[in-house]
């Protein structure tokens, strides 16, 4: 994995911005997960420890297990709170965008970014940003946002900032982006961020045991049924799919974020090349897609399923019912087959060697 090597104009002109800024509003995409809670909460601690006036607004609830992160309490979540969120973002003198590269991924609160006169900052890793922003600094070569928040930092000068507090939010995001730094966490500047992250004093075991190992009864029941009665595999091509009915979630009391890793499990069989799971909202389906080696499960998220990520991690929605999109899945998995050849040594290697270690990215 090739080294984050950041713009440096981009990077000075956000340093010049942020010393005539008071207000500031940090922002992330609907559903956030790991990477885009870490990176929010951990820039928000940093940029209060420089006396800037720091409000985190998400488009919609932080899922619970992510609740442990230090601000996470004080985050306002727009579906909640939109009035307020509104005039908030209004009078921003500056916006981040984080960990999200168009503004149609914080759904309902895109309207309230696009028409505040704060200036806008992109910070983000995945591919194709859009022109929104007034600074982007946007680099898919980066395992994750919260990596980039700290370089950024680092570049401006400003490191000290990142304190015991911030350090746990950057910690997490990275961890959760790489699935425990299981995929696209061969880059030694990873590790050499997470060193400095040690020195601020954060238990990494423990961040790991509060994200992986704080589940509910229902949550295990859920995931249990899902594996046991609806997980289907498809060995002419390596695939494996993954469906849970509104009625189902409702059966187990689903809360945002029970479902964060059940994409992953059937990564853990050695033939199982890629992953899908679908998941019935009240207006759509919820796409996501894993994968091992080689496989570019993002390419079908972008073309079919109108959204996009990674190579192995990647997520989107379909517009039907839930049987038109496992139809649909069905029906592509031939047309990706020509991936297959060259996924098959490396998924079969990393089978190997992170048989239990597979955790949600997006």
């Amino acid at each position: 994995m090739n080294e984050v090597k950041l713009d440096k104009e981009s990077v000075s002109r956000l340093k010049h911005e942020l010393q005539g800024v008071r207000q500031v509003v940090v922002t992330c995409h609907l559903s956030p997960d790991g990477d885009a809670m870490g990176s929010s909460l951990g820039l928000a601690r940093a940029l209060r420890n420089a006396g800037k006036s720091v409000k985190v607004i998400t488009p919609d609830t932080p899922p619970k297990n992510l609740m442990f992160l230090p601000g996470a309490s004080e985050i306002m979540p727009f579906s909640r709170y939109d009035r307020v969120a509104t005039r908030i973002l209004a009078e921003a003198d500056m916006i981040f965008s984080l960990d999200y590269n168009d503004s149609k991924r914080v759904d309902l609160m895109e309207k309230a970014i696009l028409g505040s006169k704060a200036l806008k900052v992109m910070i983000d890793h995945h591919l194709f940003p859009s022109d929104f922003p007034d600074i982007v600094i946007s680099h898919p070569e980066s395992s994750s946002t919260s990596l980039l928040i700290y370089l950024v930092l680092e570049r401006m000068g400003r490191a000290d900032l990142v304190d015991r507090e911030a350090a746990e939010c950057i910690y997490t995001g990275m961890m959760t982006d790489t699935g425990n730094f299981s995929y696209s966490s061969n880059s030694s500047q990873i590790y050499e961020v997470i060193a400095r992250l040690l020195e601020r004093g954060i238990d990494k075991d423990s961040i790991y045991r509060q994200v992986y190992f704080t589940n509910s009864p229902n949550r295990l029941m859920l995931n249990g049924y899902a594996m046991c009665s609806k997980f289907t595999v498809y060995p002419e091509h390596r695939a494996a799919l993954i469906t849970l009915t509104r009625e189902e979630l409702n059966r187990f009391h689903y809360q945002k974020g029970d479902t964060e890793d059940l994409v992953n499990r059937p990564l853990t069989c050695p033939d199982i090349t890629y992953s899908v799971f679908l998941r019935e909202e009240s207006n759509y389906i919820k796409v996501s897609t894993r994968s091992k080696g080689e496989f570019p499960v993002n390419k079908i998220c972008e073309a079919h399923f109108n959204g996009g990520g990674h190579k192995n991690a990647a997520g989107g929605e379909f517009y039907g019912t839930l049987q038109e999109a496992v139809d649909a899945v069905i029906e592509l998995m031939p047309l990706y087959d020509r991936y297959l050849s060259a996924s098959a040594f490396d998924a079969r290697e990393d089978s190997d060697n992170d048989s239990d270690s597979f955790t949600s990215r997006t």
